[in-house]
């Protein structure tokens, strides 16, 4: 009997947290649901960490998942903007190690490669990739909850494949040549 492990994926944001999970039994995994928490409505920022945290828990307590993946904040100019995601990020990782479950963060360019194999990909090819991986109907209006539930398949072939982070790329054809269990024949 195949063993069965939930992936809950996380994209920590301050406007929108997007959020993905996935279900792995054995090499193979399904989705189970995205979803996002608007915090625009809030304008006090320690309320948005607290409906973070809320929501963190919440589906914690719902989906009991066995690791936890979260997008980590990308270096940009603005360093409040970045303060602010940092905290977000960290709210989502204290409801996480509240509940015990393991936490990896990945780079945005990490998660992009794990599922489209090119770093640099827009959120929009990210987001038809999972779509066409995992088979769900309709993408969402806001593409948070895809870089979410990118966030879980990015550790899922992480954690699939130990050697996945030593692995070095010289093209298409030994990316392709790596990873045959993830091309459509």
């Amino acid at each position: 009997m195949a063993k069965e492990r939930i992936i809950l994926g996380v994209d920590p944001g301050t406007t929108i947290m997007g959020f993905g999970v996935i279900r792995v039994i054995g090499k193979k995994m399904e989705f189970v649901q995205l979803n996002e928490l608007q915090l625009s409505k809030y304008t006090d920022h320690y309320v948005k960490l607290k409906k973070i945290f809320e929501r963190t828990i919440e589906l914690i307590d719902t989906f009991n998942p066995d690791e936890m993946a979260l997008e980590a904040p990308f270096f940009g100019k603005n360093v409040q903007s970045m303060l602010k995601l940092g905290r977000a990020q960290g709210v989502a990782m204290a409801a996480g190690l509240s509940r015990e479950i393991p936490i990896t963060e990945y780079l945005p360019k990490k998660i992009k490669m794990a599922v489209t194999g090119n770093g640099n990909a827009s959120k929009e090819q990210v987001a038809k990739m999972l779509q066409q991986l995992l088979k769900f109907k309709e993408l969402p209006k806001n593409l948070d909850s895809t870089d979410g539930l990118a966030a879980a398949v990015c550790h899922f072939y992480n954690s699939s494949n130990p050697l996945t982070n030593q692995k070095n790329y010289t093209g298409w054809d030994a990316f392709v040549k790596q990873n045959e269990h993830r091309i459509k024949k």
